[in-house]
């Protein structure tokens, strides 16, 4: 079977609440095919995370979402497809620290390999590889606290590279990072082949990562189109969180 012009992401319908609720996803429609890079923009509330956190069946909503063929919604979920699907999207998480929970920069990011069942030998060796592609190979024995908030966040990408995805999702991939470590981290993202999910309130950052973005308010969809088109149309600049 030819998958070449299958999405890698396919979301229809995708509509979420929250216990108290707040209705937080209203129909959302998605498509992520390969090689592009989306960036998610909106602001703070609007529904953003929510819906990425859905991509990997963190949450689950009403609708029907494929990964890479893997139908997700709730009529297919079981843990087998899960598993399979959170081999397929890596998330990067806003706050490093939420990833960040072993002893040392080695253990951390051999963690995912060693779940995807690889011996530890290979998993170390995978984990040195990608430690050393995102420039943290000097890193190995230190504890993680003991990075800088640049350093944790390239820590943070090793790990999900280990478990090899076709997708990657970044949420605000910039907080807590200071200009430099911006800028280095721009460039390594503009490295890293994988397809990309990129929420943001930088259009900067937009800029440099996306070849398209979609612009999400009150749980919607409302915009879609190039990151200069949809940051004009909707007063949208570098490092905003709220519209005008």
């Amino acid at each position: 079977m030819d998958t070449s012009a299958q999405p890698l992401i396919e979301v229809r319908g995708l509509s979420y609440r929250y216990p108290d609720g707040t209705r937080a996803l209203d129909g959302i429609d998605f498509r992520l095919d390969r090689g592009e890079s989306v960036a998610l923009l909106g602001a703070n509330g609007s529904g953003k995370t929510t819906f990425v956190l859905h991509l990997n069946g963190l949450l689950e909503g009403e609708g029907s979402i494929a990964v890479c063929g893997i139908p997700l919604d709730r009529d297919h979920r079981n843990q087998a497809g899960l598993d399979r699907v959170r081999a397929k999207v890596g998330v990067v998480f806003q706050d490093s620290d939420e990833q960040l929970f072993m002893p040392t920069v080695l253990e951390d990011v051999v963690f995912g390999p060693l779940n995807l069942g690889l011996d530890p030998e290979a998993a170390a060796a995978r984990a040195r590889s990608m430690l050393d592609r995102v420039g943290m190979a000097e890193a190995l024995g230190k504890a993680p606290y003991h990075l800088s908030a640049g350093e944790k966040k390239r820590v943070a990408i090793a790990g999900v590279l280990a478990m090899e995805p076709e997708i990657l999702v970044l949420d605000e991939p910039t907080t807590f990072l200071d200009p430099p470590a911006q800028r280095d981290l721009t460039e390594l993202l503009k490295l890293l082949p994988q397809a990309k999910i990129v929420v943001t309130h930088d259009v900067e950052l937009a800029g440099e990562l996306a070849t398209r973005a979609v612009f999400f308010e009150r749980g919607r969809i409302v915009g879609e189109g190039s990151v200069n088109e949809i940051a004009a149309r909707f007063q949208w600049s570098r490092n905003l969180t709220h519209r005008r």
